[in-house]
């Protein structure tokens, strides 16, 4: 993560750097300089309009953590399994009373001694975010597995690092670490590392039928259209526009990884705001904001 000096310094010579740069990245950076004078927060994205192959990135590559964005290679590597027959959707996991975290999701609420389909934690997983649901399903496939999986696809940037702890308000011990959360790098990420490039090919390669199959790909694209948070990507584009997401949040950041359908052609992007001062869980939260308005600017951008 860059130093407060390096962004101040960056930020000050972007309107010089990008004089050849196109109107919409301008105004791209004009955004996230002021954003990080008003939050102190930093940002980093990346968009593809898959169509034409046009994009907008910055700081495409560097790692961040996920959040609840994790989730969505967590999904991915389920469905590859499922494919391989080494698991079963009907299968049934146990809900414990030790398994249930705070935070997003409705299980915590359950009765402990039930149990659930696989497929229904899945779904839990993505479309409201559930965490105990995610913890279930990473205790069945395992964190290597998932990244493992990655892998194959080329993906090497994003990891699924441990089990959820649940929120700041009632935080369970660190447990189910996978190998590449032992590793010292990685313990500042929390749940997951990725970088905005890797969520946003990992979205491309869904959208052209090439995770895991055809059918499993179009089965994880309308899971994601069914996600409940649409307060990011989401949030300012035109009527008519398809959003399949996943989005994820903590105290000092927001994250939002989507397909995006327009009338002018379909976008997958990936876009992270992290370090702000501020913590505010309200729908006006001036990173999902920012997301929301630099996904605005880069759908009419690219579509042009």
């Amino acid at each position: 993560m860059l130093s407060r000096r390096t962004w101040l310094t960056l930020a000050a010579a972007a309107p010089a750097a990008s004089q050849s740069a196109s109107p919409v990245h301008r105004r791209l950076l004009d955004m996230t300089a002021q954003f990080h004078k008003q939050t102190g927060g930093e940002a980093w994205w990346y968009a593809r309009h898959l169509e034409s192959g046009r994009e907008e990135s910055y700081r495409p590559d560097e790692r961040v953590r996920t959040a609840s964005t994790i989730k969505l290679p967590i999904m991915t590597a389920a469905y590859h399994l499922a494919e391989r027959g080494e698991l079963l959707w009907d299968e049934r996991i146990p809900l414990r009373k030790q398994d249930m975290v705070s935070g997003s999701g409705i299980l915590r609420e359950f009765s402990h001694g039930e149990s659930l389909r696989m497929d229904d934690l899945v779904r839990l997983m993505i479309v409201i975010s559930d965490n105990t649901a995610t913890n279930l399903v990473l205790d069945r496939i395992g964190g290597d597995t998932v990244n493992a999986f990655l892998d194959t696809l080329g993906l090497k940037n994003t990891r699924t690092l441990r089990r959820i702890r649940g929120d700041g308000t009632q935080l369970k011990p660190t447990s189910g670490w996978s190998a590449a959360g032992r590793l010292p790098e990685n313990q500042r990420y929390g749940i997951g590392v990725s970088t905005s490039r890797d969520m946003a090919e990992l979205l491309a390669l869904l959208h052209a039928g090439k995770v895991v199959s055809p059918g499993a790909s179009r089965e994880m694209f309308e899971i994601l259209k069914r996600q409940q948070y649409k307060d990011c990507i989401g949030r300012r584009l035109a009527a008519g526009v398809t959003v399949a997401s996943k989005s994820g949040a903590l105290d000092a950041l927001r994250s939002d990884a989507a397909l995006v359908y327009t009338p002018k052609g379909t976008f997958a992007m990936a876009l992270t705001v992290d370090g702000m001062k501020q913590t505010d869980y309200s729908e006006d939260n001036a990173g999902s904001i920012l997301i929301a308005e630099l996904a605005k600017a880069i759908v009419e951008g690219l579509a042009l």
